[in-house]
């Protein structure tokens, strides 16, 4: 009997190496199957998705932590990567021009694209100048090709207006916003209900307002194709 057990115990299985190769094929097949998976990915049931699990934790959870965690990510759908890439197309040699005072850019709030104020006003007014309009009209083309909501922000440093007809930046940055809103909606037909025009003021800088190259990265005009799930439809 106990020579059995003995010779049992010698006795080596040499099958087990499939059970260590069956879990890893077990393992890739399901890497592939997500990553198809992802490949294919409905952009608006995920948007829904992202919209309901913030809403989940917005009103369940301490805003100091789980919310503000997702608060923050930034989820890139592939509707936002052409439209970027649509909008880079139209401006063409416009988009990161000279000291980049015109680009094109992603980030949470959708596809922005920035222009530094010296290619829309004189200082401390809020008329658009002639040169202006040949950037708006390629724009409106931007704008008219996709059917994002837009918003129209107006952005100023933090030196005080010199003008007897702003009695602040924030009423310069806001007319300037309007005013480019009112020249698309006028020039181009693009319904007024898919725009909102905004003014910040010095309060989004998006430079250190302690030198004139800050200054001037602040003062500028950002026309921004929102990345919400609903796009617009004329009532």
């Amino acid at each position: 009997m106990r020579k059995r057990k003995e010779q049992e115990k010698e006795h080596e299985n040499v099958d087990r190496w499939m059970v260590s190769y069956a879990d890893f094929v077990t393992l890739l097949f399901c890497f592939f199957t997500a990553m198809y998976a992802i490949s294919n990915v409905d952009s608006s049931k995920l948007g829904k998705f992202v919209d309901s699990m913030r809403a989940a934790f917005h009103y369940s959870t301490d805003r100091g932590n789980a919310f503000a965690v997702i608060e923050d990510v930034q989820v890139n759908l592939p509707g936002d990567i052409e439209v970027e890439s649509g909008v880079r197309e139209i401006l063409g040699t416009l988009a990161g021009g000279s000291e980049n005072s015109i680009t094109v850019r992603r980030d949470s709030r959708g596809v922005v694209i920035s222009i530094a104020d010296r290619h829309f006003f004189d200082p401390s007014t809020a008329e658009l100048s002639e040169s202006s309009k040949k950037i708006l009209d390629k724009i409106a083309d931007a704008l008219l090709r996709y059917p994002n909501m837009v918003r129209i922000e107006g952005h100023t440093d933090n030196v005080p207006v010199n003008s007897s007809f702003f009695p602040s930046n924030w009423e310069l940055s806001s007319i300037r916003a309007v005013n480019v809103a009112k020249y698309l909606i006028g020039n181009h037909s693009i319904h007024p209900g898919r725009i909102a025009a905004v003014g910040y003021s010095e309060y989004r800088p998006m430079a250190p307002n302690d030198t004139p190259g800050g200054r001037a990265k602040n003062r500028r005009v950002e026309v921004i194709l929102l990345n919400d799930r609903e796009s617009f439809h004329e009532p």
